[in-house]
Formats: structure tokens, C-alpha cells, sequence
């Protein structure tokens, strides 16, 4: 069956990663639409680092610092990085590129929400970033639309999605606030939605492709920490994401995150996310 391969990942510095092997792994996956986080890098390292690919790329206001790209076999055919309300800094944060599955439209977009910290300036940046994700999801789910927004959304939204869940409920990360959010997102279109804080919104209907592909289990957890035997204990975090429109998450025939086979050959602290998306 024809289809469309889209990763995701958060590379944590372009340059690292391909230090460390990743064009090694794209050339076998086959990929044919890449999107890209923390990319860390300038428009001429992310050009050296893929050769043979058209890319397109926000890099943050601060060098050195998030970045969000996607790189693909054929050009967007249209780019967008505005997000959020004018006074908001999203640089590097939101990228949308319009490609074609099949002969039928499909926005991409590679998103690198805040990490945050709670009762913090910086979780008020994330509460800032979610709140602009909510209105430009309903803007992209549009009756019938093919939309995909991949990447590293930095929540774990259900106690399935992390391993310890009940030592991280007051960080950033598994806040109830945060998942309430994502209770939304994925909340059936138009319905009133009881978040697990206890709020109620509209569902705007999206689908978590990797929780409907694999279902009620544990993971696959896509991030590891640095502390200890995270990896080796696959002790981790689901935190990178396709959240895709109804329409293409029907089409989806493929799901799986690519999880290094030890931690010597991991060339990024996450792991990419591989959907196939059929035509």
C-alpha cells in the first residue's frame, strides 16, 4: 500500500545527533518526511547535517537554544511559523509545512512545547504555548482535514504515559492542569470534556495516534533521563507525539517508536516516533 513515512524527534542538537549516528538510522527508515526538534543549530549546520534534503526551519530568538524544522524529500509546498498571540515568542517553537498526501493537502507541523517548571516564569510560557495550541488546533480540524502535529509536547498525559507517574504529579511534565489540556484536545469534538483537574472544556477531537495504535499498555515511552538506569530499565517519559486530525488518523497502517538498541547507540536522549500514513 502507498503511503507517506513521517518521524518525529527531538534531536537535541542537530549536530550531536549526526555525530552520534543519526543519518546512519534515516537512511534505513526510509523516511520520507522528518520533522525535527531542539535542533540547535543555524540554517547552514541544518543544510550540512542533511544533505539532499529541502528543508524548512525556525530557529529560536536565543542561538543555540530549541529550533523546529522539517526536512522532506520533495519542498513544502507552502511554510508557516506563526503562533500565538503577537506579544507570545514562539520562535523555534512552531513550524507548519503543507505537503501532499497522495493528491489530497496535508499540514505537518513540528512543535517543541516549553519543558517548564511549576510555579515558575517558565511554566507560564508553557501555559502561554498550550493555550495557543488549543486555538490553532481548532483551526487546523477542519471537517475532513488531513493535519498532523508531531513532536515533542513535553506532557505525559495519562499515568500510562510514565513510567513513575506518582513521584512526578506536582512537576512539569504530568501537572493535572497540563494533561487537562490534552484531555481537550483529544476529547470528542464539540462534547464538554471533564479534565483530570477537574475543569471542563470542548473537545476539539484530535486523535494520539501512538495510544490508539498500541492501547491500553504501559508507554512505548519515546524520552529517558539521564539519571541512573532510565533507559536501560526503559523507566521513561511519552512525551513525543502525532496528534492527527480524525481523517489521517484513519489513514495511519503503522505505528512505532524506533528505541535505540542500547544506550551506546542512542544518538538522542529520545527516540524518534514512525508513522506510515497510507494513500
Amino acid at each position: 500500500m502507498p503511503h507517506l513515512r513521517i518521524a518525529s524527534v527531538n534531536v537535541n542538537g542537530i549536530r550531536a545527533s549526526v555525530r552520534n549516528g543519526m543519518n546512519g538510522w534515516l537512511d534505513a527508515a526510509e523516511v520520507d518526511v522528518l520533522t525535527l526538534q531542539e535542533v540547535r543549530a543555524q540554517d547552514d549546520h541544518l543544510a550540512a547535517a542533511l544533505p539532499g534534503w529541502s528543508i524548512i526551519h525556525d530557529e529560536a530568538t536565543t542561538k543555540g537554544r530549541a529550533g523546529v524544522a522539517i526536512a522532506s524529500r520533495t519542498p513544502a509546498l507552502a511554510s508557516r511559523t506563526a503562533f500565538g498571540a503577537d506579544d507570545f515568542d514562539s520562535k523555534g517553537r512552531w513550524i507548519e509545512g503543507d505537503f501532499l498526501l497522495g493528491d489530497e493537502p496535508l499540514t505537518i507541523v513540528s512543535a517543541y512545547v516549553h519543558s517548564g517548571e511549576a510555579d515558575t516564569p517558565k511554566q507560564d510560557e508553557k501555559w502561554k504555548f498550550l493555550d495557543a495550541f488549543d486555538t490553532r488546533l481548532s483551526e487546523l480540524g477542519g471537517d475532513g482535514a488531513f493535519a498532523v502535529v508531531t513532536g515533542d509536547l513535553n506532557v505525559g498525559h495519562r499515568e500510562l504515559d510514565i513510567k513513575n507517574w506518582r513521584g512526578n504529579r506536582k512537576k512539569s511534565g504530568f501537572l493535572p492542569r497540563e494533561r487537562t489540556y490534552f484531555d481537550r484536545y483529544l476529547g470528542e469534538a464539540g462534547t464538554e470534556v471533564t479534565g483530570v483537574d477537574g475543569t471542563v472544556g470542548t473537545g476539539l477531537g484530535w486523535v494520539d495516534v501512538g495510544r490508539r495504535f498500541h492501547g491500553e499498555v504501559d508507554g512505548p515511552y519515546t524520552w529517558w533521563s539521564a539519571r541512573g538506569q532510565a533507559f536501560d530499565n526503559d523507566t521513561g517519559w511519552r512525551i513525543d507525539y502525532h496528534l492527527a486530525t480524525p481523517a489521517l488518523a484513519g489513514r495511519v497502517i503503522d505505528y512505532r517508536v524506533a528505541r535505540a538498541a542500547s544506550y551506546a547507540e542512542r544518538w538522542s536522549d529520545h527516540a524518534p516516533v514512525v508513522v506510515d500514513y497510507s494513500y
